[in-house]
């Protein structure tokens, strides 16, 4: 099975959920600075499905992570300081258990009754949600059924990952997509089966091996495609230029020519950057600005330079649909911010379909103070988009299609 086509995957009905304790799998996993939250941008996606459950009536169990424990209990990583957000946005109280399975966890489960909200730990301080063994996985999904009626998958960040609550879970009960998957997919594949032209795809972000395979993908769809970020180098030493110091991944190298020469034969416009902004050090200090013919040995490119910003930005605002996934420089550096605030402006003034592809691009563009209702979508998930991009089959899609 490729790719999941929206029409087989049915977001639920409030007939299906009515009165129901509903196990939820959302997507909270946000940036945290101690236990301040940097981003809440997934917790707000997630308000939609929440709320229409609310609506019907339903008793809900929400099932999520944050970071990567390994199967460990770390306090840092911690839903608590999402429940206590979750509240705030929701407006009403959310149980938080310290736990997600377990004799006490189940009679919380059990004891969340219709309008209420119960929000288990992190469930990947238990090593048997992302098991590599089926058997282990599907003896956690066991437990996490235990008491609940009916399964709403909704976190699209996490459907790529073949992990129990997202994928054995399923499986178990009777189920649906929530509201953000269901919206994400249908987006997506807009994207891939019927994108307006021209159609420009900008991909940045620090490693071009991350988005061989989507590149790869989307050059047969694509009119234009932009490259920034740190993978762009790998692509200007592909043209034969001299990187510096720059973040240079030498065994892509052919395949980014492979690339270029299958753009070429298919008269796609690809758009490489024709100055950059460096420093010596990767640090926050004054940019240097180099064409790309002329990058100095001790320079570190960290930025797309002002010229290709504005290449970029009247390419993007002339398409009618655009994809953007990864920042063009080291945004978090005030220096280095300006190729992809740039890049950003642009999208919030297309006319047709802008897509802001999740992950680092999201919160790039909130930490640079756009608001998500400035573009046409805001997915939540990086890596599943991509992965969806590049026609593979996603395992918590195809549960909940099944």
């Amino acid at each position: 099975m490729g790719r999941l086509s929206s029409a087989l995957l049915s977001e639920f009905t409030p007939n299906q959920v009515a009165g129901k304790r509903v196990f939820l799998r959302c997507d909270l996993n946000v940036p945290l600075e101690g236990d301040r939250i940097t981003d809440d941008g997934r917790i707000r996606a997630s308000l939609p499905t929440i709320n229409s459950l609310l609506s019907a009536g339903c008793a809900i169990v929400i099932c999520a992570h944050l970071g990567r424990p390994k199967g460990e209990v770390k306090k840092e990583l911690s839903l608590a300081p999402v429940a206590i957000r979750l509240s705030e946005l929701i407006g009403k109280p959310v149980k938080f258990l310290t736990e997600s399975i377990g004799a006490l966890a189940e009679k919380a489960v059990l004891s969340t009754g219709a309008g209420e909200i119960t929000l288990l730990e992190n469930i990947r301080f238990n090593p048997a949600e992302t098991s590599k063994d089926e058997s282990e996985r599907i003896v956690l999904a066991r437990e996490l059924v235990k008491g609940v009626d009916f399964y709403v998958g909704d976190g699209f960040g996490t459907v790529h990952r073949k992990h129990a609550s997202v994928y054995e879970l399923a499986k178990l009960l009777p189920h649906a997509a929530g509201k953000l998957v269901a919206a994400e997919v249908q987006v997506l594949q807009q994207l891939m089966e019927s994108p307006q032209s021209p159609y420009m795809v900008v991909l940045g972000g620090a490693k071009v091996s991350e988005k061989i395979a989507v590149i790869k993908n989307l050059i047969t769809r694509v009119d234009r495609l932009a490259i920034g970020g740190g993978m762009v180098f790998t692509f200007l030493a592909a043209k034969g230029f001299s990187v510096g110091k720059s973040l240079l991944e030498s065994d892509s190298v052919e395949l980014v020519k492979e690339i270029l020469t299958i753009a070429e034969s298919r008269g796609v416009d690809v758009m490489l950057p024709t100055d950059i902004l460096g420093a010596p050090t990767f640090s926050d200090q004054a940019a240097q600005r180099f064409h790309v013919d002329s990058i100095p040995a001790e320079i570190m490119g960290l930025d797309i330079g002002p010229d290709s910003a504005r290449e970029f930005s009247e390419a993007i605002s002339s398409s009618d649909t655009v994809f953007w996934n990864g920042p063009m420089g080291v945004f978090e550096f005030s220096h280095f911010a300006s190729g992809t605030k740039t890049v950003a402006q642009a999208l919030t003034e297309v006319k047709g379909l802008s897509v802001v592809g999740g992950g680092d691009t999201a919160a790039a563009i909130r930490a640079l103070g756009f608001q998500d209702s400035q573009f046409g979508y805001v997915s939540t998930g990086g890596g599943a988009s991509l992965e969806y991009l590049e026609g593979k089959t996603l395992p918590g899609l195809e549960a909940l299609s099944s």
